[in-house]
């Protein structure tokens, strides 16, 4: 079992950045990728960005290209999104997720899941 917290969330400006973490405790040896989605309210949870944990390779979603970027610290078992130039349609509750196989974009190729975190852009 792999348990994910994460934590960083709160509310912003638009425009403003924020970096949100999430901790890997447990069997995190079987960790092949870790990756962050988002879920606003009515809408369904989307897929934001994910890094290998042995390379680091990454892959993001169009929306955040460029604004975005995850990294991982191995030796604490850590992954992090930076957030940049963030906007009001960032909103959402962001988690973080864990994949034991190659994941990419979809929540079903995921095993583990935090609890997630609120993340708010004001306009």
């Amino acid at each position: 079992q792999v348990q994910l917290v994460e934590s960083g969330g709160g509310l912003v400006q638009a425009g403003g950045s924020l970096r949100l973490s999430c901790v890997a405790h447990g069997r995190t040896f079987s960790i092949y990728a870790m990756g962050w989605f988002r879920q606003a309210p009515g809408k369904e949870r989307e897929f934001v960005a994910v890094t290998t944990w042995s390379t680091g390779r990454t892959y993001y979603a169009d929306s955040v290209k460029g604004r975005f970027t995850i990294s991982r610290d191995n030796a604490k078992n850590t992954v992090y999104l930076q957030m940049n130039i963030l906007t009001p349609e960032d909103t959402a509750v962001y988690y973080c997720a864990a994949a034991v196989k190659r994941a990419y974009g979809s929540p079903d190729e995921y095993d583990y899941w935090g609890q997630g975190t609120q993340v708010t852009v004001s306009s």
